[in-house]
């Protein structure tokens, strides 16, 4: 049982919430495999380098997290009032979501089973 009223539970828990700007990316269809190949490059770095760093990357992930980025920096920028030449990467990871499972017809009548990976990607900035 807890203890207090609704609301001051309510209060204490928003207390311990955390204040960063931040910017998460629900059921992207990239594996969270490729993804973190993506986040370990720019984790740490400031927004600026981490930006060239997602434009010059290859991989498809890295269009979709350059997309998450500006966001979270617009985030920073509207809602907190940070400058975002100040702002660095302090997180970012990619959890697992769910799985989409799809069949592959093989030969003599067997089925191979294809699964599309999904996850949930997050970045959290921080001001130096």
């Amino acid at each position: 049982m807890a203890k207090g009223h609704r609301s001051q539970i309510k209060r204490e828990r928003n207390a311990q919430k955390d204040t960063r700007p931040s910017a998460k990316l629900s059921y992207a269809r990239v594996s969270v495999q490729k993804a973190c190949f993506v986040l370990d490059a720019i984790r740490g770095k400031d927004v600026r380098t981490a930006l060239a760093i997602l434009a010059y990357n290859p991989r498809y992930a890295s269009s979709v997290i350059e997309k998450l980025l500006k966001s979270a920096v617009a985030n920073a920028e509207n809602n907190n009032g940070l400058d975002a030449e100040n702002l660095y990467i302090a997180e970012c990871y990619a959890n697992k979501g769910p799985t989409m499972k799809r069949v592959k017809p093989r030969a003599q009548g067997r089925a191979y089973r294809i699964e599309k990976r999904m996850s949930h990607i997050t970045i959290v900035l921080d001001e130096r």
